[in-house]
């Protein structure tokens, strides 16, 4: 999608104000409320389904809001079409023009807008040599590796100068190398830039790599929304502690007894920390790289090694234990257990998060 040119590079903040959307009776985005400040690279993230890309389409104008105002740059834009806003899309196909090459696809968007040919091409080189795609200008995208085709696709949003640039799943076509480069391409030219971007992925990785805040949405609400450190090691729920990242779940009992707070599931009792949460019905979450592993009789829980896959920095191990299987992350590569093998496991106390209830 292109907007109007918008030639002060001013970075707006978008803010969403009890915006719901509906489909005859199903309800899509459900009273949602955030706020993206200006220069801002903003993560919405969920699976398939939760709302977060119906809600970017709702920041571009691609579809109409039920109820609720939207804001960008304090302007309200609820009711304005697409082109009447100052934002610019980067589409998860990228969506270049196939017979038109490099340079005339980026051109595209300040010549619909009525700017001339010379300062379009002027704007377009320079956002290209900003991405470095320069000499590049005459190939066609189909002359283009992934990376570069959708390097173009941002050079052609960026000419735009909009005050709010969104992806759509910008790297899910490219392999898992060049999404690790490409993201942080992305990640340092908006910063480089202070562009205000909102970024929808299903990817939790490339979420936490990339974003200042991370809005997590679930069946159409915000699960939670943080820093990408606050969401990873503070998650609110069962959902969000198994979403983002490997999480080792148990459900069990929190205890409060005169030696302090203990956790028990299946009659294994360890200690924990879980300031402000409540005795009763709990939820033990603990990642995999903060479980240790320890010989046979040592350690919270006797183990024995289900599976083993080696790779490379570590060693990935399936271990069963009274509290079911668990996942754990090792760096002893050098001496791995094998199957079968015995072992013990233990985490300390503030590696563990407790979860009030089993769901």
């Amino acid at each position: 999608m292109n907007a109007k040119v918008h030639m002060n590079n001013t970075a707006g903040g978008v803010v969403f104000e009890r915006v719901t959307k509906r489909y005859n009776d199903v309800v899509a985005v459900d009273d949602v409320s955030f706020e993206v400040r200006p220069a801002q690279l903003v993560t919405l993230l969920g699976p398939s389904g939760c709302g977060k890309t119906t809600t970017l389409r709702m920041v571009a104008g691609l579809e109409p809001v039920t109820s609720g105002r939207i804001m960008i740059g304090g302007v309200d834009v609820t009711h304005r079409a697409a082109n009447e806003r100052d934002v610019s899309m980067v589409f998860q196909s990228y969506a270049l023009f196939p017979h038109m090459n490099v340079l005339d696809n980026v051109c595209y968007g300040p010549l619909s807008s009525g700017i001339s040919k010379a300062k379009a091409r002027e704007l377009a080189h320079a956002k290209l040599a900003m991405l470095g795609l320069a000499g590049l200008e005459a190939r066609l995208p189909s002359e283009l590796s992934g990376g570069q085709q959708q390097r173009v696709a941002v050079a052609r949003s960026l000419v735009l100068e909009p005050a709010v640039l969104l992806f759509d799943e910008p790297l899910s076509n490219l392999d898992a190398k060049l999404r690790r480069r490409v993201r942080q391409e992305i990640r340092e030219l908006q910063q480089s830039l202070d562009l205000t971007v909102i970024y929808v992925t299903h990817d939790q990785e490339e979420a936490l790599a990339v974003s200042d805040q991370v809005i997590v949405m679930d069946r159409g609400v915000i699960a939670q929304q943080g820093s990408p450190a606050e969401l990873y090691d503070a998650p609110r729920s069962r959902f969000l502690a198994d979403f983002i990242g490997d999480a080792n779940l148990v459900t069990g009992e929190l205890i409060h007894d005169t030696s302090g707070q203990v956790f028990r599931a299946n009659d294994v009792s360890v200690p924990v920390r879980a300031d402000g949460v409540p005795p009763g019905p709990a939820t033990l979450a603990v990642r995999p790289h903060r479980l240790i592993l320890t010989p046979a009789g040592a350690g919270l829980l006797p183990a024995e090694c289900r599976r083993a896959a080696y790779l490379g920095s570590r060693v990935e191990y399936v271990l069963g234990t009274p509290w079911g299987d668990l996942l754990v992350f090792d760096a002893g590569v050098q001496s791995p257990l094998a199957r079968g093998d015995a072992a013990g496991v233990q985490f300390r106390p503030e590696d563990a998060i407790v979860l009030a209830g089993h769901s």
